[in-house]
């Protein structure tokens, strides 16, 4: 029995991981999780400069979810590398870099600056506004994404995975060009715009408006898009969006996804990924199942 999986020429011990900005940069979880039980560790998201988020409130619960407008709050390059890598260095885990920008050259000048680190992967979070295009979200325009794509790696020689945004006509015409332009695998998916009302102070339930919806609320429309990426493109998925269970991870890996990741349900039940790992192998074991791949996919 083999729970490993690989992803660009990366053996990672399990598929299970941390969404991001769900687990702060591994620090955060460290005192309810060993990290070294996990495949990665998925950082939130690291910019060019300090980066405040936006005003309070910024996160509300929705029966079925949770709806967030942090804003991508981080404390820059600089500090990521001084303090995070070298604690997360500590432990036997893959490091996954989630980066964020808004603009072209931002994004390269964090790649740039990550290519020179210990870092086995970096995640790229298209779903931030492009200023210099009127703010529109760089995943959601196909030669944009091709464009930032390809120039990611003409500078670096780390896999990328392209983290896209659902929020989009046809998810696997931004897979397409996310593959066209030599991603090595595509994270999806990233949360679904929402809003809630306060009805008692008839106000916006979080200060920016909208927020991204996550959790349970969403799991049907990934598990979804993940079967449609995964049949429009060849390159390794990882899935994500509502996922809390041994079955929801069972259902993305039967629909195609390689890497499993795992976010809104960290803050509920901080072991959650530790004990899905720990049901991942009583399910291979008690099914005679010796690696993931016979079940991959196995839906058609």
């Amino acid at each position: 029995m083999n729970t490993s999986i690989n992803i660009a020429g990366i053996t990672f011990k399990n598929p299970i991981m941390p969404a991001s900005g769900t687990f702060g940069s591994g620090q955060e979880y460290s005192e309810f999780v060993d990290l070294n039980q996990l495949g990665a560790v998925v950082t939130k998201g690291v910019s060019l400069t300090l980066w405040e988020g936006n005003p309070a409130p910024r996160i509300m619960e929705t029966s079925s979810g949770m709806i967030n407008a942090v804003g991508l709050q981080n404390p820059g390059i600089d500090v990521f590398i001084e303090r995070d890598i070298p604690f997360l260095q500590k432990f036997d885990t893959k490091i996954i870099v989630n980066v964020c920008g808004n603009s072209v050259s931002d994004y390269l000048q964090v790649v740039e600056r990550l290519s020179e680190t210990v870092v086995d992967m970096l995640e790229i979070n298209i779903s931030c506004p492009n200023v210099e295009h009127g703010g529109i979200a760089f995943g959601q325009e196909p030669k944009m994404v091709e464009y930032i794509t390809s120039e990611i790696k003409k500078i670096t020689q780390k896999p990328i995975s392209m983290k896209l945004t659902p929020n989009v006509t046809d998810i696997t015409e931004i897979a397409k060009a996310v593959e066209a332009g030599g991603a090595d695998s595509i994270s999806l998916i990233n949360t679904i715009t929402g809003m809630r009302i306060d009805v008692q102070k008839r106000k916006f339930c979080v200060a920016n408006k909208t927020g991204g919806l996550s959790g349970s609320a969403i799991k049907p429309i990934a598990l979804r898009m993940v079967y449609q990426v995964c049949h429009a493109v060849k390159i390794p998925v990882i899935g994500m969006g509502g996922i809390a269970t041994i079955n929801d991870v069972l259902e993305f890996i039967m629909a195609g996804a390689t890497g499993i990741a795992i976010g809104t349900a960290n803050f509920n039940n901080p072991f959650v990924m530790p004990e899905i790992i720990s049901e991942l192998s009583k399910y291979m074991e008690e099914n005679n199942i010796e690696t993931l791949d016979e079940i991959r996919g196995i839906v058609g």
